[in-house]
């Protein structure tokens, strides 16, 4: 009997199609629900896909339970899966009011409200920032003079560097706490900033088993990665995760994580710090990392690793091991300017000096807008590299950011 899933937006963003793509290479047989209309799908995804249904917002649980409650009355849906930040919880909504097996909305809900994730981190000795959860101005106040400056203003289920600020006095609190509609019905995660290396740790669990498991490093921290044009940001996924012992605690950290909040099979993505104060929990999302992390894995691990997240969801089981031959990282090379992209300079020599290492390279054609600096690692142009050593690949990424320009006019 075929395992009938269905997976939320299969076509959109980009990667979207290489979930859509796995969980048909495994065996299943695979509904899409997307906003999108079918005339969209190319052949590959109509290839892939049973059948797709169209909504118009894929977020809504309202609109994705019809849908889905149509299919239940075609065939025996089994899973209902998301891989976007933005759908977890209404695919964990929808998956409880249709009977259908999976991460639960308690679960789902610790995995996004950062106050509420913290508090039951907190319960479970995982060590966490001091933080609160408010829409009240001088209860946050209280909470910022007990605490000490500074500390991190940031949405209640914040992604990435999105929408956050750090506030180093009086004045600058009051503008986060203004901007972010506190005093407007807003509510705010507040949180003490940990000084200190940042890094996450990714991994595919099965009944709560972790399955495989990443270690990457930022280069510098994401909040000052998304805030200055100087910078052109990388992180690095190590092959070092088995071998070097310094990883054991960040790997035990996670597994703790991981059963206080109730995970079981999915995919996550957990982010830490190590600093003065030793190892501290930031954040996790019951779902795969952003900005091509996956992609990296595959490169430096000879596995598809989407192919093993369908292996999990579809199975409840894996089928390939990890090489870690290789450590893998992304490099964003920045404009110069707002505008629109000029010109490169310094590829040819990037490419003399590395070109077997380059996995592949995003450089947006002359005339194309530039993103604007906190949208991210992919807002504008990237290379991604690999190499068997570490330290030799953090030198080769940090010499690309050294030597290639981004023009803009």
């Amino acid at each position: 009997m075929p395992v009938d899933v269905i997976f939320l937006e299969p076509n959109f963003p980009r990667n979207q199609r290489e979930f859509a793509r796995a969980l048909h290479a495994v065996g299943a047989r695979v509904t899409g629900i997307g906003e999108r209309p079918k005339e969209y799908l190319d052949d590959e995804m109509r290839h892939w896909l049973s059948h797709y249904e169209q909504v118009s917002n894929v977020t809504d649980p309202t609109q994705v339970e019809r849908a889905v409650r149509f299919m239940q009355t075609k065939i025996r849906v089994d899973r209902l899966e998301a891989a976007v930040e933005a759908h977890v919880m209404c695919a964990a909504k929808v998956r409880e009011a249709c009977g259908i097996p999976g991460t639960s909305v308690e679960t789902t809900f610790l995995c996004r409200d950062k106050p509420a994730m913290k508090e039951a981190l907190r319960k479970a000795g995982v060590p966490c920032a001091q933080s609160i959860g408010s829409d009240d101005a001088k209860e946050i106040k209280d909470f910022v003079q007990r605490i000490g400056y500074p500390v991190i203003v940031k949405p209640r289920d914040a992604a990435g560097a999105a929408a956050t600020y750090r506030c180093d006095d009086d004045a600058s609190l009051a503008q986060a706490l203004h901007e972010s509609g506190v005093g407007s019905g807003h509510s705010v995660a507040v949180e003490e900033f940990i000084e200190g290396h940042e890094g996450f740790w990714d991994t595919i669990t099965v009944g709560g088993t972790v399955v495989h498991e990443f270690v990457c490093h930022y280069y510098p921290s994401v909040l000052e990665a998304m805030r200055s044009r100087e910078v052109n940001p990388q992180f690095i996924c190590t092959n070092r995760v088995d071998a070097a012992g310094s990883y054991d605690e960040v790997k035990a950290m996670g597994r703790k994580v991981l059963g206080a909040l109730g995970i079981k099979t999915s995919a996550t993505h957990m982010e830490w710090f190590y600093g003065p104060k030793g190892l501290k929990f930031s954040e996790i999302g019951c779902r795969p990392p952003g900005v091509g992390a996956w992609d990296l894995y595959c490169a430096a691990n000879d596995v598809d690793i989407y192919r093993e997240w369908a292996e999990a969801v579809v199975w409840r089981t894996q089928k390939q091991k990890l090489s870690r031959r290789f450590s893998a990282g992304i490099v964003a090379l920045r404009p110069d300017r707002d505008g629109r992209i000029v010109g490169y300079e310094g590829m040819d020599t990037v490419e003399r000096a590395f070109g077997q290492w380059i996995i592949d390279a995003h450089l947006p054609a002359a005339g194309t807008p530039t993103g604007p600096v906190g949208a991210g690692f992919m807002a504008n142009a990237w290379i991604r590299m690999k190499h068997p050593d570490y330290d030799e690949l953090r030198r080769m990424l940090d010499l690309v950011g050294q030597t290639v320009k981004v023009r803009a006019a």
